[in-house]
């Protein structure tokens, strides 16, 4: 079966699961879209015709579009061993300009405060904000990443496959040593009952084939329960998953009273738009965040730097 060859070659170049998911995804919705026709009698017509039917029809993001565009080149060149022509004649679609929604000091303050009961959720909320992390990254954190004698944070393996370091928020030196106390538990109990293996990049797994059961590769937010390895079958202590704390989120910001809509990420548009508005450099903010481009980064000045708050409404004139 086709998407059993594509999952395989996925897999001998070591791309992570998520690709893997996403990839098969597309493949399968471009068969589809195409009366399930195989795809090696098919090229960059059909694939143009599918491109800009995501675009036109279902109006998806220029990021979605390329995700579904990475997938087929991958499957024309690694699986196929076809290499595809320029495409012509594809309705790209198109950024649409949108302010990020932040929150004010006081609202962080509000919904972080909600968290209070729960000490992890706290904590993983202040490591969004106070570090600007994307929830996965916070989540994937190892216990080898947090190094609290240099006052830093390794982020590994970020979006696009960079590492950057973010400063250790003082604040949260306490917090986090509790936490890795906990998870040490954890993991000794782990060990006691044969266990106590995490995933490891594919790389390392090879080279150092004991390494998973090291305490310093352990994940910082542990699982409550140990999972069975989708790809080797395995079972392992994954780290927590994100629905964790988006559903969180969304009760903390019910409970805070905010109407503005509040996501794990909006954490991250405030950790940027503040640091503007403390006057940092919007090349240190770029470089904190992890973006390659800094007009990525630009977008925070719209709400940092707006006079529209500055301005008196001619009604409070009268």
């Amino acid at each position: 079966m086709l998407l059993e060859v594509v999952r395989e070659v996925i897999r001998l170049r070591h791309l992570s699961y998520t690709t893997e998911k996403h990839y098969l995804h597309w493949i399968g919705r471009f068969v589809r879209f195409h009366g399930r026709r195989h795809p090696g009698e098919m090229g960059e017509v059909e694939i143009g015709a599918f491109l800009s039917h995501l675009a036109i029809n279902r109006d998806c993001s220029p990021a979605t579009q390329n995700q579904a565009l990475n997938a087929l080149v991958f499957l024309f060149k690694h699986v196929l061993g076809r290499e595809l022509e320029p495409f012509r004649n594809i309705q790209w679609a198109r950024r649409k300009p949108r302010v990020p929604v932040v929150m004010t000091r006081e609202e962080v303050a509000r919904v972080l405060e909600q968290f209070k009961p729960s000490p992890q959720k706290w904590l993983i909320g202040s490591l969004l904000y106070g570090c600007g992390l994307r929830l996965s990254e916070a989540l994937r954190l190892r216990v080898k990443d947090v190094e609290f004698g240099q006052g830093i944070i390794v982020i590994r393996d970020a979006k696009g496959g960079k590492d950057r370091v973010v400063p250790l928020p003082k604040r949260l030196i306490t917090p986090l040593e509790a936490q890795l106390s906990l998870a040490k538990r954890l993991h000794s109990a782990d060990l006691a009952a044969g266990f106590g293996r995490v995933s490891l990049p594919h790389a390392l797994s090879v080279k150092y084939p004991k390494a998973d059961r090291e305490w310093p590769w352990q994940y910082v937010f542990p699982s409550v329960k140990l999972s069975q390895d989708p790809r080797s079958g395995d079972i392992k202590r994954h780290h927590l998953y994100g629905s964790y704390m988006e559903d969180a989120v969304k009760r903390a910001a019910n409970s805070a009273s905010l109407s503005k809509r509040i996501t794990c990420h909006t954490f991250r548009h405030s950790f940027a738009t503040h640091l503007l508005e403390n006057g940092r450099d919007i090349r240190l903010i770029q470089e904190l965040l992890g973006h390659s481009d800094v007009k990525t980064t630009m977008i925070y000045t719209h709400v940092a730097r707006s006079p529209v708050p500055r301005v008196v409404s001619p009604l409070d004139e009268l």
